[in-house]
């Protein structure tokens, strides 16, 4: 059984909730509320989260949104690494705008990659969710620390899946080469690999794919739009590419693959989703998502199956890099 068969209980499509911490900019109290209500209505059922997103607030207001849904009926994931303590330096207006989250800055972060460190941050992150279990634990973001992930954080994780506490374990980066690394050298079972498997930027396949497919190691693909250049249809001039302006040659590929797909009736997002989940090694592209509307969207694109005619057209033109066909692919 593939990483991806196994991955199949939560569907193609997760909601990653950053935007309910606030992610650039303050949600509404009449949006943020229908978030996850239109998320399971449009049948997602995989949410991720992270102490990191809003300093608490989007765990906090995932709890509220999954409260009263039957709990055996979704997967949540949250992740480990970052502890939340208050802010002894805070003052009345000072937000974590900084860290691109727009809530008061009563709390703040201290790394912490420790077996200690993972304890507490597994029992707050329960508190503030309101819940008594979590499916999935990620290593969020150890770039400076693999010594310390490898030390401490992932033998507690493997403690706690072996309590039972939680059902599977991983890591969580916007890199693969230490993602690699840890799928060869620990027992985890998932990865959360963000913007290095896309339709444009493939750089995944060289490393944490091939690793993942010898070891039965799931991957979860986030940042597929790859911070916007591939969220429409067209990239304007002023697109962004990993949360930066995007280099003038990357927006004229992205355009040409756009008019390639234009003739099938196919988008850019489209495409972007469902490039990633064509290997067998990835079950789920996870999407953010700023409204009730943009999950409404982001749910339907993995649907309609792009044609295999123009994934062989645009990969015959150099426009996407090496993909291998999912053998058991439903969308």
């Amino acid at each position: 059984m593939t990483a991806a068969q196994n991955g199949r209980d939560r569907g193609p499509i997760g909601l990653g909730v950053a935007a309910l911490g606030n992610l650039y900019g303050a949600r509404p109290d009449d949006v943020w509320p229908g978030i996850v209500p239109a998320a399971w209505e449009a049948g997602i059922r995989y949410f991720d989260v992270a102490p990191h997103y809003g300093l608490g607030l989007a765990e906090e207001r995932l709890g509220e949104g999954l409260r009263g849904l039957p709990r055996d009926e979704y997967i949540l994931s949250t992740k480990v690494g970052r502890v939340l303590e208050p802010n002894p330096d805070h003052r009345p207006g000072d937000t974590d705008i900084a860290s691109l989250f727009d809530v008061p800055s009563t709390r703040r972060r201290r790394l912490d990659y420790s077996r200690d460190g993972v304890l507490r941050s597994v029992e707050d992150s329960l508190n503030r969710l309101g819940l008594d279990r979590i499916d999935i634990l990620f290593v969020h973001d150890p770039d400076q620390h693999e010594r310390e992930a490898l030390d401490g954080a992932f033998p507690a994780l493997e403690e706690l899946r072996s309590q039972g506490v939680i059902r599977s374990y991983g890591a969580g980066m916007n890199q693969s080469a230490m993602l690699s690394r840890f799928v060869r050298n620990t027992d985890l079972d998932i990865v959360m690999c963000a913007g290095r498997y896309t339709l444009l930027d493939g750089s995944a396949a060289t490393d944490l794919l091939p690793a993942a497919l010898e070891r039965g190691v799931e991957v979860v693909v986030a940042a597929v739009f790859n911070s916007g250049i591939l969220a429409t249809e067209r990239p304007g001039a002023d697109a962004h590419f990993d949360y930066g302006a995007a280099p003038a040659a990357l927006i004229e590929r992205a355009g040409r693959i756009a008019d390639v797909a234009a003739p099938y009736g196919v988008g850019l997002p489209q495409l972007a989703v469902q490039f990633p989940l064509r290997h067998p090694a990835v079950s789920t592209v996870v999407l953010g998502a700023e409204s009730p509307e943009q999950i409404v969207r982001n749910a339907g694109l993995a649907e309609p199956r792009v044609p295999d005619e123009l994934w062989n057209e645009l990969e015959a033109a150099g426009l996407t890099p090496p993909a291998i066909l999912h053998p058991l692919s439903s969308i």
